[in-house]
């Protein structure tokens, strides 16, 4: 009787422990359908504690508005070449087409604009990464490439590095902001990152980053990116936050670039 006391208590204390733990929550993009276009198909989510980015601070940063129908997507992404665009495949699946717009930190504004259909997204096969082959674009001042990591630093980890992650995820004030949004985060070990989230959720191919006082992307930061701060180098593409929302603290999750630097040279020919 008292050994099966000692498993019953046991077994309670593992159920307790895990219920401790939060499941991942994709930033999910900000969806919106044209027969409705102000209709809340998300919980309102908030970023906390970002700045607002003054005009041509992330030159690299594009809106995507994905579409297929009456329904539609908003998504960011990062221009890595003059033809290419690179995001989170969570957001570009099951859409027949994306609007690009460049060089703004508006919403939906751009001083280019530039309409591809679904033949020119590239999904990864398996895991959250996409590129979008686009029109030539001309670099400006306020358009311009992000570097990808060097090929000699794929087993780079940036634990300690200080980044910077932008979009147009929702905030408290406005569930769709005008002005592009900022947050300044330090990248974390994901042995650290994992102590929060289920086993296996935080594998190699993730790159994780503190949010302390809720400082976090969140709703609508979907395929954005986050950048060193040092070199202005792309390490990251946004992807996850804790199922007990953007200001519970818990750290967020990125796709770790370096562990796609040769699926990105095979179908774009870029590589450092």
């Amino acid at each position: 009787m008292k050994v099966l006391i000692i498993l019953l208590l046991f077994s309670l204390a593992l159920a307790s422990s895990s219920t401790l733990r939060p499941a991942v929550e994709k930033v999910y993009p900000d969806i919106r359908l044209d027969v409705e276009p102000d209709i809340q198909l998300e919980p309102e989510n908030i970023i906390t504690n970002g700045y607002i980015a003054p005009e041509g601070k992330a030159p690299y940063i594009v809106g995507l508005a994905f579409r297929k129908g009456n329904s539609g997507a908003w998504c960011g992404g990062s221009i890595i070449g003059n033809t290419w665009i690179i995001t989170a495949s969570h957001c570009s699946k099951g859409f027949s087409s994306v609007t690009i717009y460049y060089g703004s930190n508006r919403r939906a504004q751009g001083t280019i604009v530039h309409t591809v259909n679904a033949d020119n997204i590239i999904n990864h096969p398996k895991y959250d990464i996409a590129l979008i082959r686009t029109p030539q674009v001309t670099f400006t001042d306020r358009i311009n490439l992000v570097k990808l990591p060097n090929a000699n630093n794929a087993n780079e980890l940036y634990v300690n590095q200080q980044t910077t992650a932008c979009g147009w995820g929702r905030t408290v004030s406005n569930n769709t902001p005008d002005q592009l949004q900022c947050v300044d985060a330090t990248v974390i070990s994901n042995n650290q990152c994992a102590r929060i989230y289920a086993p296996g959720t935080v594998h190699s191919q993730i790159i994780c980053i503190s949010t302390p006082g809720g400082k976090s992307i969140c709703s609508g930061d979907s395929g954005g990116p986050l950048v060193t701060q040092s070199s202005t180098i792309l390490i990251g593409i946004s992807q996850f936050v804790s199922s007990k929302g953007c200001t519970a603290g818990h750290p967020a999750g990125f796709t770790r670039v370096t562990s796609y630097l040769p699926w990105i040279r095979q179908h774009t020919g870029i590589s450092y």
